[in-house]
């Protein structure tokens, strides 16, 4: 399990050509891609098309039809419309979008995000940037787009969609228990600008409203601070399991063992004593952002 809140999720699709490159040691991704693939030569084959007059007509080149029909690319979107469209399928290649979508994301944030998913508790220590859960679209782009090396743009597109995609979390019910400690120079540091900067400020004052979300500030003027070893991440689910990961512990490795989980609740809980309460913390964030 990936449990980095800060952005690790990196696409790995290429600038050059519509589409994203499958990994290969996504088992069920290949699978899927390939699945896909099979299904739109088939179609391509029945209408009587060569490779370069169906992919003129959809508006691609033909190198990039065959690498989707052979499982090498994953189609857009837009891809599969206009295949459907050409070729007169009536839908079924259309309606393979939601295939693809799940599986044009690295593996790792799928795992994360059905983690996520089924987690009813979620306690998390961000020492750098807002946890992608609580990122705006404009802050997250501007993260990855500062990467070094540098991502190509199709990479931050899709890096940004796999985090928004995870937000969903909050539009679950019942609703799970969300914990988050930020670091106070997260929310001073202009990521993007004064005005994403803003925007994001607002957007955890939002979020820290909801009933079901605590948020709270680690001032930087603390003398005692547990978290100095850096981030801090559990998830636990309703049959009483919890998976836990923190870089200064356990050579930074995902962990499950009670015991281990148990040395990250513990320090996640002295984290939380030492911060700003929530009640403070939103104050807090209201005043930076009127500083702002």
């Amino acid at each position: 399990m990936s449990v980095d809140g800060d952005g690790t999720e990196r696409g790995n699709g290429g600038a050059d050509e519509p589409g994203w490159d499958v990994d290969p040691d996504d088992e069920s991704g290949v699978a899927v891609v390939a699945a896909v693939g099979r299904q739109i030569k088939a179609w391509r084959e029945a209408a009587g098309l060569r490779a370069g007059e169906f992919g003129a007509a959809i508006g691609y080149g033909e190198d990039l039809v065959y690498k989707v029909e052979g499982g090498r690319r994953i189609p857009r979107p837009e891809f599969l419309d206009r295949a459907d469209e050409v070729l007169g399928a009536g839908g079924k290649l259309a309606a393979m979008k939601r295939d693809v979508a799940e599986v044009r994301y690295p593996k790792k944030v799928r795992d994360l995000a059905k983690l996520e998913a089924k987690a009813v508790e979620l306690e998390a220590y961000g020492s750098r940037t807002p946890h992608g859960l609580l990122q705006t679209r404009e802050y997250a782009q501007a993260l990855f787009e500062m990467r070094r090396p540098a991502y190509s743009q199709d990479e931050v597109e899709l890096a940004v969609s796999a985090r928004m995609a995870r937000q969903s979390i909050f539009e679950r019910s019942p609703a799970p228990t969300l914990s988050f400690v930020q670091e106070e120079v997260m929310l001073r540091r202009p990521i993007g600008g004064r005005m994403v900067l803003r925007r994001q400020l607002e957007h955890l004052l939002e979020v820290g409203k909801l009933r079901n979300v605590e948020i709270q500030v680690m001032p930087t003027d603390r003398e005692d601070h547990a978290g100095v070893d850096g981030d801090v991440q559990l998830l636990k689910f309703g049959d009483g399991s919890a998976v836990g990961r923190s870089e200064g512990a356990f050579a930074a490795r995902p962990v499950s063992d009670p015991k281990q989980i148990r040395i990250l609740e513990l320090r996640y809980g002295i984290i939380r004593a030492q911060a700003l309460s929530p009640r403070e913390s939103l104050a807090f964030i209201e005043q930076v952002l009127g500083e702002t």
